[in-house]
């Protein structure tokens, strides 16, 4: 996951106020604009436990972890559905790239929360993908049923842009007009800043190459998805964390990585991860013909060179 820098400005009467803490794994970033510092660190920390309980593969008593160890499904709370709503919704808009149920499956390759000692051979991964597909799961109420009792399923794709989200509403129901969220580089920004300007985000590129692109947002949610931060060594390469599900297999295309700029976060953080899954023509056309999504890819042309290229939507975010 690629790290996107946030810049900041202050004014006497309304003073820059920052929460740092830690969260899903990650670190997590609150800054507002106010008098006096009107959120507390516990009120975050507070929100983002809830939302553990319900979606995090790594506490024990979670909502998914009991889901996962059932054999027909089970009752969710409304955070959990509302994030399998919208997975349900990029399942189908990308033609399966986008499958929460391929926790299976990232588990065999080491991705998952458990230790393996060795990697997957074929006759494993052929046997897994049987047990993976949305398509074997039934929404009916607030009821997530399971057609195959071996069915799993990993969020993590897609909840970490609705806790963005839901940290973002909080601090509207605050009554603040000027802030952004921040969680393991997935950003959600709402207003100006007592400059009148918006809000500055550095996207680094692989390697030590610092910035590639700044871009000014006044409202909107900016996620990415990369292959060159989180992977294994595997044979004389090296895999990435994303997995296919429809082949079983960790991505190898020519994507290096997704910045994707939507209104909310958990929408934009579920599409960088389908768009990932894609060959360039194909994301590009996407993108394209939605007026809810703008994109910036950086990817490794056929003689290895790295270069980048953007929509015309996210090429007005730019700042010179």
């Amino acid at each position: 996951m690629l790290f996107l820098v946030i810049f900041f400005y202050s004014r006497k009467d309304q003073e820059l106020q920052v929460i740092h803490g830690f969260a899903q794994g990650t670190s997590y970033s609150v800054s507002y604009y106010a008098s006096s510092d009107r959120i507390k660190k516990h009120q975050i920390d507070s929100i983002l436990l809830k939302i553990d309980s319900s979606m995090s593969l790594y506490k024990p008593y979670s909502l998914i972890n009991q889901f996962n160890k059932s054999t027909q499904g089970s009752q969710l709370d409304g955070d959990f559905l509302k994030v399998v709503k919208k997975s349900f919704e990029i399942f189908k808009a990308t033609d399966g790239r986008f499958d929460i149920t391929v926790g299976p499956l990232v588990q065999l390759w080491g991705f998952g929360p458990r230790a393996i000692n060795v990697f997957p051979d074929s006759t494993l991964i052929k046997e897994t993908l049987k047990h993976v597909g949305m398509n074997k799961l039934k929404l009916q109420g607030q009821h997530l049923k399971k057609a195959n009792p071996k069915v799993e399923i990993d969020l993590n794709g897609i909840a970490q842009g609705y806790s963005v989200d839901v940290v973002a509403a909080f601090l509207t129901a605050q009554g603040l007009n000027s802030y952004m969220v921040e969680i393991g580089g997935e950003v959600i920004a709402k207003g100006y800043k007592p400059d009148g300007s918006g809000y500055r985000i550095g996207i680094e590129g692989p390697g030590s190459e610092g910035f590639r692109h700044i871009i000014q947002i006044k409202e909107g949610a900016v996620t990415t998805s990369g292959n060159y931060q989180k992977f294994l060594s595997y044979k004389k390469g090296k895999i990435s964390h994303l997995i296919n599900p429809q082949t079983g297999y960790p991505l190898d295309n020519s994507m290096i990585s997704v910045t994707v700029y939507a209104n909310d976060a958990m929408t934009a953080d579920g599409y960088d991860n389908a768009l990932m899954a894609m060959d360039l023509k194909a994301a590009m056309a996407f993108v394209k013909g939605r007026k809810d999504l703008e994109a910036y890819f950086i990817y490794r042309k056929p003689d290895g060179s790295v270069t980048d290229t953007l929509t015309n939507g996210f090429k007005k975010l730019l700042v010179n």
